[in-house]
C-alpha cells in the first residue's frame, strides 16, 4: 500500500446490457470512482456477429465483451477515485444469472473456436434466453411424476432460464457442442476463473440455477430418463468443488492484472450474483426485508428464519444470501425491459427523454383514469407461474387511448407483478415487512409510489447507486480479510435510506380494486384458463422458421 493511504477494494457488476465498476473505501462503503462501460455486441436476440439469424427467444452474448469490462471500466474507475492502485487489497465481481457459457478444459468458450464460431448453442446463453421452454417443462413433468424431492425448493417448477433446461436444449439442439463442452459455466464463474486462473464454482448460483440442494445434484437416472445421453451432465459437465460466498477463490494473476491495472497477487472473491450481492449493500440481510433489484427485470430477495415452500419462486438456499439465513429469490423477467420497448416502438413523442415524459404526462393521472389493465408477461412470467410462454397484455384501449395511459398501466402491471410475489411469500408462511428498491427504477419517484400503494408496504431505498458493484465490493473485502463476514462489511460498508415512500391508505384501496382485475386475469392466462398465449407462440415459432 502507499503511504498513510486506507485500503480499497473493487466491485465489478456485470449486467445485462453493460459491466459497471465502482472503488470502494474498506473502512465505511465510501464509492470513490466508478465507470461504465458498455458490451459492444449489446444482447444477441436476432443474429449472431456473422450475420447468422437467430430464433424466436433466443438472447445470447459475447463473453469477450467481458474481458473489455476488465480492460476498461477497472482502469477508468481508479482514476474516476484518483487511487492508487497499491491500495486495492481485494476485487469482487457478480454476475446476472443464470447466464452460462460452455467451455473447453481450459476455459476457453466454444465459440472462440473456429469451428464453433457461428454455431448458436457455443455463445452465451444470456438469463433471457427462453428457447429452453420445452426442456423445463419436460424437467418439470419428470420431477412432478417422480416426486422429486428437490422440485418443492423451487416452488414446484424449474424454469428455462437455469442450468439444466440450457444445458439439455444444447444436448438435443447441438450434439457436437455438448460433446465439446468440458465445463458448462456460470459466467459469475467463468469471469473469477480468467481473474484467478482457478475454476471455482460458487455456492449461490449453484443452488438457486443449479439444482443443488442437501449437498446433491439431480440424480443420474433422473437425468437419463430425460435423455440417455443426459445421464451423466453432472459427473461430465457440471459438478465441481464449490466455493462458498465471500471467500477467496485465488489471487489475481499477472495477466488480470494487467487488464485491470490492480497489483497482482491481491483477493479475488468468490463469484456471486447481482441480486444477492445488494442485499447486504442495502443493509437489508434480517428476516421481512425484501429486496427488489430493478432494472431491465427485477430480483427479489429476502432472507428467513424458517425453510418454507413457496410456489413459484426461483428458489431457497441455505446461506445463498447470508451465512445463518435461508435465501429466497424470485423475480420478474420483465421490468425495465417492458418501458424500454414501449418508448421505442409506441411512443410518438419526439422528446429527449421519453420516459420522464411519459412519467410526467401520467403523474397527474387519478387511479383507474385510464382504464387499462396490463399484465406483465411481455418476456414471460418468472414468478410465480414459471412459465416463460407466456405474453404481455393489455385490456381497456379505446381510439381515446394515449401512450401515456398504456404507460402508466404497464408501471402499474409491474407493482401488481410483485404484488402477486409477496402476496405469495405471505400466504407460504414467509412475512413480508417491508421492501427496498436498489437499481436503476428507483429514480422513478412515480413508479415508486405505485409500488408503495399497491403492495401497501413502506419502501425504503439503496444508498447507493450502484448497489451490485458494491455489494460485490464488500465480499472482496471479506474474501482480503477486512472483515470477519459479510453481516460486519454490511454492517459497516452498506447504506439505506428508510421509508422513504409510505403508502397513501386512499391510493392503497383505489389500487385493490384494479389488483383483484389483475389477479383475475393473470389467473385466467396464466393458470389454464385461455392458453392462447401458448398457441400464439408456437404458431410464431412455425411462422418465423418457415422464413
Amino acid at each position: 500500500m502507499s503511504a498513510h493511504a486506507e485500503p480499497l477494494v473493487v466491485g465489478v457488476d456485470f449486467g445485462t446490457l453493460s459491466g459497471r465498476a465502482v472503488v470502494v473505501r474498506v473502512r465505511d462503503g465510501a464509492e470513490l470512482g466508478s465507470a461504465v462501460h458498455e458490451y459492444p455486441h449489446g444482447v444477441l436476440d436476432r443474429a449472431l456477429p456473422s450475420g447468422r439469424a437467430l430464433p424466436p427467444d433466443w438472447a445470447l452474448q459475447v463473453p469477450m465483451d467481458y474481458i473489455e469490462v476488465l480492460r476498461t471500466a477497472v482502469p477508468e474507475a481508479l482514476r474516476d477515485a484518483g487511487a492508487d492502485p497499491r491500495d486495492v487489497i481485494g476485487i469482487g465481481t457478480d454476475f446476472t444469472a443464470c447466464t452460462v457459457v460452455p467451455v473447453t478444459s481450459a476455459g476457453t468458450p466454444l465459440c472462440e473456436l473456429p469451428e464453433f464460431a457461428d454455431e448458436p448453442h457455443a455463445y452465451v446463453k444470456l438469463w433471457k434466453h427462453h428457447a429452453a421452454q420445452p426442456q423445463a417443462d419436460r424437467i418439470n413433468d419428470l420431477a412432478r411424476a417422480r416426486t422429486e424431492k428437490w422440485l418443492p425448493r423451487y416452488g414446484g417448477l424449474i424454469s428455462a432460464e437455469w442450468e439444466f433446461a440450457k444445458a439439455l436444449e444444447i444436448l438435443e439442439d447441438a450434439p457436437q457442442v455438448y460433446a465439446a463442452t468440458r465445463h458448462l459455466v456460470e459466467l459469475a464463474d467463468w469471469i473469477v476463473w480468467q481473474l484467478t486462473g482457478n475454476y471455482v464454482r460458487n455456492a449461490c448460483t449453484a443452488g438457486y440455477k443449479g439444482i443443488y440442494q442437501d449437498g446433491q445434484y439431480p440424480s443420474r437416472d433422473f437425468l437419463a430418463e430425460l435423455n440417455p445421453d443426459f445421464g451423466d451432465f453432472v459427473v461430465d459437465k457440471l459438478a465441481h468443488p464449490l466455493g462458498q460466498l465471500g471467500a477467496p477463490a485465488g489471487m489475481l494473476t499477472a495477466e488480470a492484472a494487467a487488464w485491470t491495472g490492480l497489483p497482482e497477487g491481491i483477493a479475488v472473491a468468490v463469484g456471486n450474483v447481482d441480486a444477492h450481492v445488494t442485499a447486504p449493500a442495502a443493509r437489508a440481510v434480517e428476516p421481512g426485508q425484501m429486496v427488489a433489484i430493478m432494472g431491465t427485470s427485477t430480483c427479489h430477495v429476502m432472507n428467513g428464519a424458517e425453510l418454507r415452500e413457496v410456489p413459484g419462486m426461483c428458489g431457497v438456499v441455505d446461506g445463498g444470501i447470508v451465512p445463518g439465513l435461508w435465501g429466497y429469490e424470485a423475480g420478474q423477467s420483465g421490468v425495465g425491459d417492458i418501458f424500454a420497448w414501449f418508448v421505442d416502438n409506441c411512443v410518438p413523442y419526439q422528446v429527449a427523454d421519453p420516459h420522464e415524459h411519459l412519467t410526467n404526462l401520467a403523474r397527474d393521472q387519478r387511479i383507474g383514469e385510464h382504464g387499462l389493465i396490463a399484465l406483465d408477461w411481455h418476456l414471460g412470467n418468472r414468478s410465480v407461474l414459471v412459465d416463460h410462454e407466456l405474453s404481455g397484455v393489455v385490456v381497456g384501449q379505446t381510439l381515446a387511448t394515449k401512450p401515456e395511459d398504456v404507460y402508466r398501466a404497464l408501471l402499474e402491471a409491474t407493482a401488481f407483478g410483485t404484488r402477486m410475489i409477496v402476496d405469495t411469500f405471505i400466504d407460504a408462511g414467509v412475512p413480508v415487512r417491508e421492501l427496498v428498491i436498489a437499481g436503476g427504477l428507483v429514480r422513478n419517484d412515480l413508479l415508486m409510489q405505485i409500488y408503495a400503494d399497491v403492495t401497501n408496504l413502506p419502501l425504503s431505498t439503496i444508498g447507493s447507486a450502484q448497489g451490485p458493484a458494491l455489494g460485490s465490493a464488500m465480499h472482496a473485502a471479506v474474501a482480503a480479510g477486512a472483515y470477519q463476514d459479510i453481516h460486519a462489511a454490511a454492517n459497516a460498508m452498506g447504506s439505506m435510506a428508510k421509508d422513504v415512500y409510505l403508502p397513501i391508505e386512499v391510493n392503497v384501496e383505489a389500487y385493490q380494486e384494479l389488483f383483484e382485475e389483475y389477479r383475475m386475469l393473470h389467473d385466467y392466462f396464466g393458470r389454464g384458463g385461455n392458453d392462447v398465449m401458448h398457441r400464439l407462440r408456437a404458431r410464431r415459432k412455425v411462422q418465423k422458421g418457415q422464413k
